[in-house]
């Protein structure tokens, strides 16, 4: 969104989500002048009063958001559309096939069909949809955005003690979190708990008493070092604490179902980065950090990874360090998606 606001900035802007969260967040982070909407229930009836009121020239879907009413309507409506970094499992693909004749004129009717991987394009293609290329947009982006002055105040704070992070946890991660900091025993040691979801901060901070472990809510005022536990309850700051942690955990990972979230975000911020085994989601691009973010199967091997990256933090900086260069390296060319994507833009009507 901000490549296209710099390539064309009287180009009106639409970007839809699904989440209150990613409301929010998008709220704060979308180019001026681009505008959130909550995705439109895919229905005939809802997807032709959505388009009649925004009247796109161009439709982007992104991964496998592809919903057919809306996109069936657009079409007919002469709207330009494209699949970019899309992104479907065998099984999805497998279910669209016994669809064929639907899922052809679906996927065979868009203008550009950019797939994060072979798998994907070969089984698009099957289905009738166009390859041109390859985009994998997990690969892009900037570091999280955080406070300069904030990160001075929160290390004032810590007063040179160290700090390890499980960042995007999910119900059951706390959990492993908390007893891993018991097991890593170091006074002086905090441990930063930002929840995927900020609702779960009193729930949380209530399993670290339940553990004989002071909490603080930062929702509530903490302050960061007052308790060994601080539940970062809030939106938009995890930028800031990957730029103060020591050792961080990526979230989503420890357990089955939420597939993890992405490395690259501490990577760029060249965070010393560690993981769960459940990367689903997010695989490609952690097989492409290997071996930069250990892999903790478990409580016990989250303590020891937390343990050895305390214990040398040189090691532990150079590793951050070559993660963020790799990142760098993996990052796609957005001004080439730009210009491909203003070109359908030019021949929208």
């Amino acid at each position: 969104m901000e490549a296209l606001a710099r390539a064309r900035p009287e180009l009106g802007a639409l970007v839809t989500s699904g989440t209150v969260t990613s409301a929010q967040l998008l709220a704060r982070r979308l180019p001026e002048g681009a505008i959130h909407q909550y995705a439109p229930v895919d229905t005939p009836e809802v997807a032709r009063r959505f388009l009649q009121a925004w009247r796109p020239d161009l439709a982007v879907f992104v991964e496998s958001e592809v919903w057919p009413n809306l996109l069936t309507a657009a079409r007919d409506k002469g709207v330009r559309t494209a699949l970019i970094s899309a992104r479907l499992s065998s099984a999805s693909l497998g279910g669209w096939a016994r669809t064929r004749r639907t899922a052809q004129a679906l996927f065979g009717g868009f203008d550009l069909v950019l797939a994060q991987d072979d798998a994907t394009a070969e089984g698009l293609a099957a289905l009738g949809a166009r390859d041109d290329g390859r985009l994998n947009l997990k690969l892009a982006g900037a570091p999280l955005a955080f406070d300069p002055q904030a990160l001075q105040a929160e290390r004032s704070r810590l007063a040179g003690r160290r700090m390890v992070l499980a960042a995007s946890t999910h119900p059951g991660e706390d959990e492993i979190a908390l007893d891993a900091f018991s097991r890593l025993n170091r006074p002086g040691v905090v441990l930063v708990i930002a929840p995927r979801h900020p609702e779960r901060g009193s729930s949380i901070a209530a399993l670290a008493h339940a553990r004989g472990l002071a909490a603080g809510l930062r929702s509530a005022g903490a302050v960061l070092g007052e308790t060994p536990v601080h539940v970062a309850d809030t939106l938009g700051e995890l930028g800031l604490w990957y730029a103060l942690s020591d050792s961080a955990l990526v979230g989503g990972s420890l357990l089955p179902g939420p597939g993890g979230h992405n490395p690259l975000e501490p990577a760029r911020l060249a965070a010393p980065a560690l993981s769960g085994p459940h990367v689903d989601n997010w695989r490609g691009v952690f097989e492409a950090l290997a071996p930069l973010t250990p892999v903790a199967a478990d409580g016990d091997d989250l303590a020891r990874l937390w343990a050895e990256d305390l214990d040398d933090p040189a090691a532990a900086r150079g590793r951050g360090e070559a993660a963020k260069a790799r990142a760098r390296a993996l990052a796609p060319d957005l001004d080439a998606l730009t210009r491909r994507l203003l070109g359908l833009v030019d021949r929208a009507g």
